[in-house]
């Protein structure tokens, strides 16, 4: 099409998109269908509108007529009115009755172009029937697999099998992925766990990821019972390419290999769907593209699906190569508490760090003076050892949030107290004496996302009332956002950490609280 055609088809499908949808099916439907083949085909631009504007409008019984008139259409002998209405029926909902019209018209069709606008309209609708007909087609394998996976999404959905046991005489290598400065806590986590289950030990630290093997059975639920990472991925194999379109077929072997395969099928209840991501790379839908088709070539049975699909295959940027790793995507198990979140809430995995710095000694009394949604105190109290618990904070709201997902975590057995009030009158209110915590566990405000007038004053009286309510050998967690040392002598430092969150650093800090 020459380029003022396209400038006129442009500014015709504007007009008519800005029209009503009653005056578009009343008056020009009419007009065109009245039209000669020349009047019709200037007018084309109707089409588009048409599909696009009963995307929302209209009822039910208009949308079937709507459907039934570009049915009609795919009959039309000008080929650019056919394409028109292939590319405006899947807008409005298309079924079994147009994937079978989609199908009539690609079998009877010579015009390459329009084979092309078929496909990929079956790409959005194709379901059974396109699949029985694979053969006759000669769709490429690009539209073979996303008919594939959109069938089975639909007629197989899938899920991760938390409890399914993998067994393999192989040695697998883990990626833990977690913020930057967390690692030697998480490293500390994945070696007590080891200790208690055999078989699970750490192999290689990098900023971000500590990567553990695990020869022995293993299910990912016990996986799970670590709380200090973020993430998850099987290592599968890495990639030294130094440019990612240099190895497609690389990286879909790997894919398909028998050991991504023997973790697809021991993993996954009902059909094996993937996600292909390259990390820290942008979408790459050309390069995404083509692996996946390869990959499908070699195993038609493992699908590419960016829609819901039960795994991501992460592709990591690895010295001059990538690393290839198999990610699990489902609902965090370790979560279960958390019913609600609020804005600016604490990252699960740091707020499970700062539990294990805190220890888990007998009759700790804890306060969060910021609860938020109340994870540090949840996570301490999961570790045992705690009998009481206080969570303040400013909002009304995430008092109530803190108090409900501290109620889910059902931790029987611990007296629990939230009160919105700001943190420097809560001891007043609460009639407590000096030395009455053992245990102050917080992410204070930062100034980032949540507006505080005076950070710095803020946290100095954070350190004021720590050293005032700490009793002898009392601890002090937090997340400090300022360069900023304990103006209190009682309180003396144990453990400073810098901190990625999330794009700024800060530091982890643990103070002891020492006789007067």
């Amino acid at each position: 099409m020459k380029s003022a055609d396209k400038k006129q088809t442009k500014e015709d499908y504007n007009r008519f998109r800005a029209l009503s949808w009653t005056r578009l099916w009343t008056e020009e439907v009419p007009l065109f269908n009245q039209g000669s083949p020349e009047q019709r085909l200037d007018n084309v631009a109707l089409i588009r509108a048409v599909g696009v504007v009963f995307i929302e409008s209209g009822s039910p019984s208009q949308k079937a007529e709507v459907r039934t008139w570009l049915l009609d259409l795919l009959n039309d002998p000008q080929e650019r009115i056919r394409r028109y209405a292939v590319s405006a029926l899947p807008k409005i909902g298309a079924g079994l009755e147009e994937e079978a019209a989609f199908i009539s018209l690609l079998q009877r069709t010579t015009s390459p172009i329009e084979k092309k606008f078929v496909s990929e309209a079956l790409n959005k609708i194709g379901g059974s029937a396109t699949i029985k007909n694979f053969d006759k087609l000669l769709l490429s394998s690009h539209t073979q697999q996303k008919v594939k996976a959109a069938v089975a999404r639909s007629e197989s959905p899938s899920s991760i099998r938390l409890y399914a046991n993998v067994e393999t005489s192989d040695t697998l290598a883990i990626s833990l992925r977690c913020r930057l400065g967390l690692e030697k806590i998480l490293c500390e986590e994945v070696e007590e766990l080891g200790r208690k289950t055999h078989g699970l030990k750490v192999s290689a630290i990098q900023p971000g990821v500590v990567t553990v093997i695990r020869a022995a059975p293993f299910n990912l639920a016990s996986l799970f019972a670590l709380r200090c990472f973020d993430t998850l991925g099987f290592v599968l194999a890495s990639v030294p390419f130094p440019k990612p379109e240099g190895h497609v077929d690389a990286i879909a072997r790997i894919i398909t290999s028998p050991g991504a395969k023997f973790l697809f099928q021991t993993l996954t209840e009902g059909s094996i769907r993937y996600r292909l991501d390259y990390v820290s790379k942008g979408h790459q839908r050309s390069l995404v593209k083509s692996i996946a088709d390869q990959a499908f070539k070699l195993d038609p049975s493992i699908l590419n699906d960016s829609r819901s699909a039960p795994w991501v295959v992460e592709v990591y940027p690895l010295g001059k190569g990538y690393s290839v790793e198999l990610a699990p995507k489902l609902a965090d198990p370790r979560l279960f508490y958390r019913l609600h979140d609020v804005p600016a809430s604490s990252h699960p995995p740091l707020a499970a760090c700062m539990a294990r710095l805190a220890g888990n000694p007998a009759n700790d009394i804890i306060w969060d003076p910021f609860c938020g949604a109340g994870l540090e105190l949840v996570e301490r109290t999961l570790r045992g050892g705690v009998t009481k618990v206080y969570g303040t904070d400013l909002s009304t709201e995430a008092v109530l949030i803190a108090h409900d997902n501290f109620s889910a975590a059902n931790l029987s057995g611990v007296d629990s107290r939230f009160v919105a009030c700001d943190f420097r009158q809560f001891a007043t209110f609460e009639k407590l004496e000096p030395g009455s915590l053992s245990l102050i566990i917080t992410n204070p405000p930062m100034g980032k996302r949540v507006p505080v007038e005076n950070l710095k004053v803020l946290i100095h009286d954070l350190f004021a009332e720590a050293a005032r309510l700490l009793k002898p050998g009392g601890r002090l967690i937090f997340a400090n956002p300022l360069w900023m040392e304990s103006p209190e002598l009682t309180l003396r430092l144990q453990y400073r950490q810098t901190v990625d969150f999330n794009g700024f650093n800060c530091r982890l800090e643990k103070y002891n609280k020492l006789p007067r």
